[in-house]
């Protein structure tokens, strides 16, 4: 068993079939057949099913996903810290980020970082819970995650960086608005009103469950998994809806009013990654990272 072979199953793995595995490895499909059955001949194990026209990992596919994502992410990573000791400045940045970070900080910091490193690659994948931004990183699909939760997130394993606190708002349906001149509102005024949520699990819908749960009539219009739906559906007059801070420079630029929610409550904001074997792009980015985080202390502390 050696890299090629780990690169090969792991393209076969995330393609889902051979001949897309093999476009994106510009190899013939032949040759990668051949390489995947001589790797499960040394395994003694299959490593995929086939279903149809596609594969599926089998249980011992699935068993070594992980820790083939995990060596070939450090053999890059030492690739990449030898290169830069020649003066590349290429690379490739891979993240993961949950959708409100992913407006911000995340744009922010992405746009100071592409100026301080134009010839890194940055791509950037969704993830809706914290517990799939961990995984990402355990099993190295990804160096960096970005995720909100309810609370100051610890992971034992990974590194964390505390980012920044956004606390929850009220994006206002424009054909519903009589909250009069008030720039702040409390559950209660709520009562009567249509609101647009995300699926359980987030905590501006947890906000909402709470209010529900006190008895105040609120009724959900309208439940979303993709948050990019919710301005749109706002803006239609479906109803408002609570985001954090971040949704709030969109959501005026769009013409809509932002109000705040008292008591108040809070999306912790924080950037993980492994506490080593890190590629440069990565640990560039941690640098930017901490620049923010910096310059927003007052807010996570």
């Amino acid at each position: 068993m050696d890299v090629r072979h780990l690169r090969y199953f792991l393209a076969v793995a995330d393609h889902q079939g051979f001949s897309r595995a093999a476009e994106q490895l510009l190899i013939a499909q032949p040759s990668l057949s051949q390489t995947i059955k001589a790797l499960e001949q040394e395994i003694g194990l299959p490593l995929f099913h086939r279903v149809g026209r596609r594969v599926v990992l089998s249980e011992a596919g699935k068993e070594l996903v992980g820790p083939a994502r995990l060596v070939v992410r450090d053999l890059e990573a030492a690739r990449a810290a030898l290169d830069s000791l020649k003066g590349v400045r290429s690379g490739r940045l891979e993240l993961t980020a949950m959708p409100s970070p992913g407006i911000e900080p995340l744009t922010s910091m992405l746009a100071t970082y592409t100026q301080l490193h134009p010839s890194v690659t940055v791509s950037v994948e969704a993830a809706f819970t914290s517990e799939s931004v961990v995984t990402s990183l355990r099993n190295g699909h990804a160096e960096i995650g970005l995720l909100g939760s309810d609370r100051p997130i610890l992971v034992p394993d990974l590194k964390v960086m505390q980012l920044e606190r956004q606390p929850l708002m009220l994006i206002v349906n424009p054909h519903a608005d009589s909250f009069g001149s008030q720039d702040t509102l409390q559950p209660a005024d709520l009562g009567g009103h249509r609101v647009v949520v995300s699926q359980r699990g987030s905590l501006m819908r947890s906000l909402v469950d709470d209010i529900l749960a006190s008895g105040i009539g609120v009724e959900i219009a309208v439940e979303v998994a993709h948050r990019t739906s919710v301005l749109p559906l706002v803006l239609a007059g479906v109803g408002h809806a609570v985001m954090p801070s971040s949704w709030a420079p969109l959501a005026r630029q769009s013409g809509l009013r932002v109000m705040d929610i008292e008591p108040i409550s809070i999306l912790h904001v924080a950037v993980l990654s492994r506490e080593n074997n890190l590629t440069p792009a990565a640990q560039a980015f941690l640098s930017v990272a901490q620049d923010h985080a910096s310059q927003h202390t007052d807010s996570i502390e």
